[in-house]
């Protein structure tokens, strides 16, 4: 349908600095997904896009196309937003005929868009009901259903299922994904705060980061979570978030030797390029690649357990910190562990999935 082009995009509000040095390329036909903590601009970059929010400079192209000052109908863009906004005295059918009928398209095409859009999202059944007679999920795919009869080049998603609730979340979401697997070659951009969502619709992820106001990588799914370029979009994406510790380098090479502070040594296999003895770095492993070691295996961190949550599925276990004025330690445990408050636990893991971060906090494997 259409790809979009972001260079050197900067949005500020007077000296208020939002959105600096943006730079992304979407190709056609991907489901792209931003996130980042609030205030990080992803909703506004978002609505840059759609033309809702002039940009204070950069270049903004569709198709190759230059969209700065082209006013939001011009640009072919829909947009779902978290409000439902229907229409509640007209049908599920007038609402998704509406701007059809205000841009005076025929009768019959517009039967035909409205019919495909209701087959796509299964509302067939429900064209001649208001919206007060639909389930939350019923509306938002009634708001969907009004962007497709439009056929834009590009769908834009603000945090579409915020207001759903638990269950309806993960319907709607399934019900997302299988409108992007009709429609192939749409492009999609999608906000969202919820990491299942981001982890689990996107082509790919633009991390924003809320403290330098650019962009803190972009990648797919998996890569963020395997090969975080930073201990910002480490510590972001995955939930609990990664645990960092801090070490100083032992030996330096084509991998790496660490003593944390509070005195174990680990071998990580990662190359520590320009790094000497005693620098300074972040020692970073995820809750759910800890594992209780065994007799005779090698222990990263022993911890006293001030807190546990058992899901069932797996036992979220709360560890003291490593150090003082460090973040809580946090460990994963498949199925029911037998643990208490109070008792000590010996972590390990494999040296495949642990992180190192110099100083500045950028990783070592990007060096």
């Amino acid at each position: 349908m259409a790809s979009l082009h972001l260079q050197d995009v900067a949005k500020s509000y007077g000296k208020v600095e939002v959105l600096k040095d943006i730079d992304l390329d979407i190709e056609t036909g991907e489901l792209i997904v931003f996130v980042g903590p609030s205030g990080c601009g992803k909703s506004t970059l978002l609505r840059m896009i759609a033309g809702l929010e002039s940009i204070s400079s950069g270049d903004f192209q569709i198709d190759g196309e230059r969209m700065n000052e082209v006013p939001p109908s011009k640009r072919g863009i829909a947009m779902v937003f978290q409000s439902y906004a229907l229409y509640p005295h007209m049908s599920v059918y007038d609402n998704m005929s509406f701007a059809l009928k205000i841009a005076k398209m025929p009768r019959e095409e517009i039967d035909q868009r409205v019919q495909k859009a209701a087959k796509i999202l299964q509302l067939e059944d429900y064209l001649e009901r208001l919206p007060k007679a639909l389930s939350g999920g019923q509306r938002q795919r009634v708001a969907i259903g009004r962007s497709i009869v439009r056929d834009p080049k590009v769908y834009l998603f603000d945090e579409p299922l915020s207001n759903l609730d638990a269950a309806l979340r993960v319907d709607t979401r399934i019900e997302i994904a299988q409108l992007k697997e009709d429609m192939p070659n749409s492009t999609m951009i999608y906000v969202t705060h919820d990491q299942v969502e981001a982890m689990t619709l996107a082509s790919r992820i633009v991390v924003l980061n809320n403290e330098t106001h650019t962009i803190g990588q972009v990648g797919t799914p998996l890569e963020l979570y395997e090969t975080p370029r930073n201990t910002f979009v480490a510590q972001f994406i995955g939930s609990p978030k990664m645990n960092l510790m801090s070490a100083k380098v032992v030996s330096a090479g084509d991998s790496t030797t660490v003593k944390l502070d509070h005195g174990e040594e680990v071998t990580v296999p990662i190359a520590s390029a320009g790094a000497s003895s005693g620098d300074q770095v972040s020692f970073g492993i995820r809750p759910e690649d800890f594992v209780v070691a065994g007799e005779g295996d090698p222990v990263i961190y022993s911890g006293e357990i001030l807190y546990s949550e058992k899901l069932g599925e797996v036992t979220v276990v709360y560890l003291k910190p490593a150090a003082q004025g460090e973040a809580t330690l946090i460990a994963k445990i498949p199925g029911i562990a037998q643990v208490t408050k109070g008792e000590t636990v010996h972590l390990t893991g494999s040296p495949e999935k642990m992180h190192l971060f110099d100083a500045g906090g950028e990783s070592f494997r990007y060096k």
